[in-house]
């Protein structure tokens, strides 16, 4: 068997972000590295970055609030933009309805200035030569918010162990943004943000 060549491999230290860029048919594994850490995940049309993944879209195509291993992330425009291709995470569960953090919502928490995965977006963006006047909802793995029969919202911490990841497979031409969450006020991170890594290879 070919032995898979990897194209990048990026450490996300905690509180930052990266952006890579990939080709339709490569593969990305977010792994977690010391456990218990929140990604943020963005992904954008490489030739037009005013379409991007959208859960609204997404969740309209597969009826359900996160996809399934082996289902598809739609963009704003509903074509298919990732698909999920494994998830070893222990409960296998993810967040599509929690919007990323920003300035506004640290502010609210009493920490104003505090870094935020809205502007580690931006600031990845702008470093790729890249700019989005807005922030779209992220795929936030890792992250566990279930919503209990009445509707109302849990924050629960990320159940990870170290060497927890997913992979996704790009489905076209795309720029891929991920933030190791900042957040340390509420409990999703565990109290203290760690690193994420990043490895995408030529895929199968």
């Amino acid at each position: 068997m070919k032995a898979e060549t990897t194209l990048h491999d990026i450490l996300i230290p905690a509180r930052h972000a990266r952006a890579i860029r990939m080709k339709r048919g490569q593969e990305v594994t977010i792994t977690d590295v010391a456990g218990g850490q929140v990604g943020d995940v963005f992904a954008f049309a490489a030739d037009d970055i005013t379409e991007y993944h959208s859960a609204s879209h997404t969740r309209t195509g597969i009826s359900r609030l996160f996809p399934h291993v082996g289902e598809q992330f739609l963009t704003n425009k509903r074509r298919p933009i990732l698909a999920l291709v494994a998830d070893t995470s222990p409960s296998g569960t993810h967040d599509m309805l929690i919007a990323a953090c920003d300035a506004q919502r640290y502010a609210e928490l009493g920490h104003p200035g505090h870094r935020s995965c809205a502007a580690n977006l931006q600031a990845a963006l702008s470093g790729a030569g890249l700019e989005m006047p807005s922030v779209p909802q992220p795929i936030n793995v890792f992250m566990r918010i279930p919503a209990d029969t009445a509707g109302d919202l849990s924050w629960l911490p990320a159940d990870t162990k170290a060497g927890d990841h997913i992979i996704f497979k790009a489905l076209m031409d795309c720029v891929l943004v991920v933030s190791a969450c900042p957040q340390d006020l509420t409990d999703i991170n565990n109290g203290t943000p760690t690193e994420l890594h990043l490895s995408v290879n030529q895929g199968q």
